[in-house]
């Protein structure tokens, strides 16, 4: 997965007063939970913003002022509700041995038949939770549906791995390609119908001469 590194401060404060403090000079409080002990740390908003603001997912080494980085990965994220600022940012911290939960982006490839003959891609999921260890997490996990036909659906047995565990049923649909009003019948598929039914006619038979007049 790709890292990215924030600056922090670290923080003694952690009462109202210190948070508001904070906010108000433009520094987002944070915690770091999961470690032997918690860990409180302020940073610019501003340097969220390739963390926040994107549909990928991150590791995060967090490099405070007093010299010691911690790897973490984001939990969970508070906005204020008007103004969309971020008000407050938990992490949790990861370890090279010990596997995480995360849900990762899904990303199709290739061109499905299903589509190209007028039917929909319609996605049940948009993000895959897994679990694994940091070191052997993809970015983003991609699924082929280059084979789907009107009416087929990607399953999440269909991306499986052996970098990680998918936390989902093994009967999760990813995505599936729907009719539409402007769908035609698979090429593939009356190319067999019409072979099919070659086959079982045969040949069709001359048409009799008319007999010879007397």
């Amino acid at each position: 997965m790709k890292s990215l590194t924030i600056n922090a401060s670290q923080r003694e404060s952690v009462g109202k007063k210190a948070t508001k403090a904070l906010r108000n000079a433009g520094q987002v409080p944070c915690v770091i939970y999961g470690g032997d002990t918690i860990v409180h740390f302020a940073a610019p908003e501003i340097a969220f913003k390739n963390l926040v603001y994107t549909p990928d997912v991150h590791t995060v080494v967090i490099a405070l002022d007093n010299g010691t980085k911690i790897n973490a990965i984001l939990q969970d994220i508070q906005f204020h509700p008007v103004t969309d600022k971020i008000l407050h940012i938990d992490f949790i911290q990861i370890f090279d041995d010990k596997p995480i939960t995360i849900a990762l982006p899904f990303k199709t490839t290739g061109n499905s038949k299903g589509v190209r003959n007028g039917g929909v891609l319609r996605f049940n999921l948009r993000r895959i939770t897994v679990k694994g260890l940091a070191s052997k997490l993809p970015d983003v996990i991609e699924g082929d549906i280059t084979n789907l036909k009107i009416g087929n659906k990607l399953l999440v047995t269909d991306v499986a791995s052996d970098d990680f565990t998918i936390l989902h049923p093994d009967n999760t649909v990813i995505c599936m390609v729907k009719t539409s009003r402007v769908a035609v019948e698979d090429e593939e598929d009356e190319e067999e119908e019409e072979e099919g039914t070659a086959a079982e006619g045969g040949e069709t038979p001359a048409a009799e001469a008319p007999a010879a007049e007397a």
